[in-house]
């Protein structure tokens, strides 16, 4: 297994740029390997959830400053495009898309894995890799009903605080989602020790991302 580390002693922050199709998608992806990053360098993060009505947005908003707490700068950008019919505006999502390619360019770029079963994710994922071609792309991974959970090649170890702070945080954002049969601690739980096996992970605990490009300089 090799071991790679991001860059932190360098003259300006590293820029992260989360990109989530629904309100909980970022969190449940990367959630734990944010609170990993954020506590050990200088990051700024731009946080982009594209569906998200009133109710959704003041759990977001929540959960993105329990998780953004150690964040040098964070950004938070909602949009309410209408969940499950993400291919039906295509346009109106690429615009949305053009706006966070003018921002400042991130250094890496957490988004929805290409084989995710759920429409809305896939077409943020066709349209992260069309407007940020020559980036870091980490593509995460959702758990659902439709399953299609793959076989990620980068893991990052998380340790027991970290993967339980992630879930703690999760429920106490979002109580709309708790009705879910799905939503709860043993779900996440049960991913992120399934990646910690995977990967190795002396502590267990892990998440795991789609890479499908990486130039090794």
């Amino acid at each position: 297994m090799i071991e790679l580390t991001l860059p932190t002693a360098r003259a300006r922050p590293t820029r992260l740029l989360c990109i989530g199709a629904h309100a909980d998608d970022i969190e449940i992806g990367c959630g734990g390997t944010l609170l990993k990053l954020l506590a050990r360098g200088r990051f700024d993060v731009t946080w982009a959830v594209f569906s998200a009505d009133a109710a959704r947005a003041r759990e977001l908003g929540m959960s993105a400053r329990r998780f953004l707490r150690r964040a040098r700068a964070a950004r938070l950008v909602v949009h309410a495009f209408e969940d499950s019919y993400f291919p039906g505006q295509y346009a109106a999502i690429k615009q949305a898309f053009v706006a966070l390619r003018k921002l400042p360019d991130p250094d890496v770029v957490f988004t929805h894995e290409r084989g995710d079963r759920h429409q809305d994710h896939r077409v943020l994922n066709e349209l992260t890799w069309n407007l940020f071609r020559r980036h870091l792309v980490l593509e995460y991974e959702v758990p659902k009903y439709e399953g299609g959970l793959g076989d990620p090649s980068v893991f990052v170890p998380l340790t027991r605080a970290q993967a339980a702070a992630k879930t703690r945080a999760l429920l106490a954002a979002y109580p709309s989602q708790r009705r879910k049969s799905w939503f709860t601690a043993a779900t996440f739980e049960a991913l992120m020790r399934l990646r910690g096996v995977e990967a190795g992970a002396d502590s267990g605990w892990a998440e795991g991302f789609h890479v499908r490009k990486l130039h090794l300089g």
